[in-house]
């Protein structure tokens, strides 16, 4: 009974051919050397953020910091302006990712009955607007005759609607099965119900990842506010950060907001600073939501 228990499975007698083995080892180290180049830049962003003003213009900053310093992470996150312009940035982002994904998820589930009368039509100005649009002066007059300027609706509102986000949710819910929601409709579930007690709960995979979209948007987004807002306190942080390294291009614009010893180690790695503290929320966000990401990109691209 224990031999039989304990005797090891016998292994299949297959073996990979000489040039498939070749190929997985050269598969891998590729694979190897591609995450490497994928990360390197932004190690050595990391690097360099840390580092101090004489390592970084002699160029030995690679993957390691060197002269750890700290100086112009201080500069940055001391002002005051630097949080308020952060908070603007949370709040733009999460309320324009909220209304984009109402707004895409309805078109898109509507897009997607074959049934729905002038479908053809709605999906051409959808198209349209992704090759064509109004121009910056247009645009700019329609924000300031709407009142939008300088508040929150002249991000959100223009850039409401993904067009290609929509035709992936789109392609989503065309694969979903009818069989399903027409079960749902006999049980007495109306269009919305449906949508929101059968289709929503199956379609987590693509509804994450067009969160993720969005919100990568949106948190890098700087143009629209440097545009349609006057106020410093109404900025983004990415216009903020942007501003910063426009002074900081020059050691003199930034005597005023730093001692003269540290002007030049701020000046040195306050694009490594702006560029890492810009970049590193998306960074803890995205491994939450990973998982999602290729499987909710996918559903739907094949069709049975």
């Amino acid at each position: 009974m224990s031999d039989r228990i304990f005797r090891p499975a016998k292994q299949s007698g297959i073996k990979d051919s000489r040039s498939y083995t070749v190929f997985r080892i050269v598969n891998g180290a590729l694979i190897v050397a591609l995450c490497f180049l994928t990360l390197y830049p932004f190690l050595n962003v990391v690097a360099q953020a840390f580092s101090s003003e004489a390592y970084i213009n002699s160029g030995q900053v690679n993957l390691i910091p060197k002269g750890f310093n700290v100086t112009t992470f201080g500069y940055v996150m001391g002002d005051p302006m630097f949080w308020r312009n952060y908070g603007n940035t949370v709040l733009y982002t999460v309320v324009a990712t909220a209304i984009a994904m109402v707004l895409t998820t309805s078109f898109a589930y509507a897009l997607s009955k074959r049934h729905l009368k002038g479908r053809a039509f709605f999906i051409g100005i959808a198209v349209f607007t992704m090759f064509f649009n109004g121009g910056l002066i247009p645009n700019y007059i329609l924000i300031n005759e709407l009142g939008f300027k300088n508040t929150l609706w002249a991000i959100v509102i223009p850039n409401a609607i993904s067009v290609f986000n929509l035709l992936v949710m789109k392609s989503f819910f065309e694969g979903f099965p009818e069989d399903l929601e027409e079960a749902a409709a006999i049980d007495g579930l109306t269009t919305y119900g449906i949508l929101w007690k059968i289709v929503l709960p199956l379609s987590k995979a693509v509804i994450a990842t067009m969160v993720l979209f969005y919100a990568v948007s949106f948190w890098n987004s700087w143009f629209a506010a440097f545009l349609y807002m006057d106020k410093a306190e109404l900025y983004p942080v990415t216009v903020y950060l942007r501003n910063l390294l426009a002074a900081a291009s020059s050691t003199e614009s930034l005597g005023a907001g730093a001692a003269s010893g540290d002007a030049t180690q701020v000046a040195a790695n306050v694009k490594a600073v702006t560029m890492l503290l810009t970049v590193l929320p998306i960074v803890c966000l995205y491994p939450f939501i990973q998982k999602y990401f290729v499987s909710g990109v996918m559903l739907g691209s094949v069709k049975q």
